[in-house]
């Protein structure tokens, strides 16, 4: 509680020092002046990476995990980079195929991940640059992975299924030999800036150490400061985050981004109040709450552009739905919050109506009010948010002692 009290403290000091509200909001980042926009002030911005554009794949795990590493090493004056997010998933694909054969099927196989598969392939094989392995063939401008999915699955699912047969043990070459058409081999070497490098090698002179970076949940069905596995499908290595109380949660993540240091986020997006093309995700009280059959059935007749008008008003601020470890808990439990998106803390901010929200880097891409940022409620977050990863420094002392790290 100390350190969460503290953390309060730092921030209540911040906002006290903020500057006057102002429309001149293009110097942050905020591309053009609308109502949506145009009173937003940072408290904390965290520099990083551009926006980068996942466009038809499930693949935003990587493309925020690379943007941490990427902004990790702008923190660590290290300069900037742009890293491939395909040779994570290229890597993936491999791993996620091997425990599917050895479990006979009975664990997932899709597109999906979570942050830890970014830092557990970089200690593993390492990374390469963007130019080196971009996953595109000549004259390709864009990342589909519709078709290659499909492949993948159905190779995998057919070894598994034909039990009149003995596995055959090179299983693995016909598998990699998709992959390779689909997102090209990968180089045992290369040479970058006058220098050679293995993908090792790379990962070495990056000097990002993958166990500095730990996951983090808030659920009341595990243990608090435990490490627990989240049951949830692309959790299929099984990877353990550690488990705290939401007010916690919320504080570790407030701290963080004070400290300079920006934090992954794996959330739940399929709800009314996220609109990337509005720039905003919010947690409106008349979405999850009416106060009657009668209340509920006359927001469900308005159209989708009066309940935006509804939810995205700034000068008629929503009331959003006050969130408890127990209403997250059940959102949760009845599979109203899932694991959809993986998106990049990059700073703190607030409105001219005292609302606080995270600053957050999305992978679809910079066209929408933002440049491809959206701004997330505290409201949105602790309901919508299924585990964060960052930097075991951006901790308080109390939480690493709770955590025992």
């Amino acid at each position: 509680m100390l350190g969460y009290m503290k953390g309060i403290l730092i921030l209540f000091l911040l906002i006290l020092c903020r500057p006057a509200f102002s429309d001149n909001t293009d110097n942050d980042g905020l591309h053009g002046k609308t109502e949506s926009n145009a009173s937003i002030q940072f408290i904390k911005k965290i520099p990083s990476t551009p926006v980068r554009d996942q466009n038809k794949t499930s693949t935003c795990w990587s493309f925020s995990g690379i943007s941490l590493i990427e902004t990790e090493l702008i923190r660590m004056k290290k300069g900037e980079y742009d890293l491939s997010e395909m040779y994570i998933v290229r890597y993936n694909y491999e791993r996620k195929a091997d425990r599917y054969i050895r479990m006979h099927g009975k664990t997932n196989f899709a597109p999906g991940g979570e942050t830890n598969d970014v830092t557990d392939v970089y200690d593993t094989y390492g990374i390469v640059p963007e130019s080196v392995y971009s996953g595109l063939k000549p004259n390709e401008k864009n990342h589909k992975h519709n078709e290659m999915d499909r492949i993948l699955e159905k190779y995998v699912e057919t070894l598994v299924s034909d039990t009149d047969q003995e596995l055959n043990p090179v299983w693995m070459d016909g598998f990699e030999g998709v992959l390779d058409s689909y997102l090209g081999e990968i180089p045992d070497s290369f040479e970058y800036n006058g220098q050679h490098f293995t993908p090792m090698k790379f990962a070495e002179y990056l000097g990002i150490d993958p166990s500095d970076y730990v996951m983090i949940t808030s659920f009341m069905h595990k243990p608090y400061y435990e490490p627990v596995i989240l049951e949830i499908p692309d959790n299929w290595s099984w990877a353990k985050s550690y488990n705290v109380p939401l007010d916690v949660l919320e504080e570790i993540v407030d701290t963080a981004i004070i400290k300079g240091y920006s934090v992954a986020w794996a959330c739940d997006i399929s709800e009314e109040g996220f609109d990337f093309s509005k720039g905003f995700a919010m947690a409106p009280k008349i979405c999850y709450s009416a106060e009657s059959d009668h209340e509920t059935a006359k927001w469900k007749k308005k159209s989708k552009e009066q309940k935006e008008e509804i939810i995205f008003s700034i000068n008629n601020p929503v009331e959003e739905l006050s969130i408890t470890p127990e209403n997250r808990q059940m959102a949760f439990d009845n599979f109203s919050t899932t694991d959809d998106h993986g998106m990049h803390i990059l700073g703190l901010a607030y409105d001219r109506n005292g609302r606080t929200f995270y600053y957050v880097k999305n992978s679809w891409g910079a066209d929408n009010p933002h440049g491809g940022y959206i701004f997330v409620s505290k409201p949105y977050f602790k309901f919508k948010t299924i585990s964060i990863m960052l930097h075991k420094e951006a901790l308080s002392e109390q939480v690493v002692k709770d955590l025992s790290l």
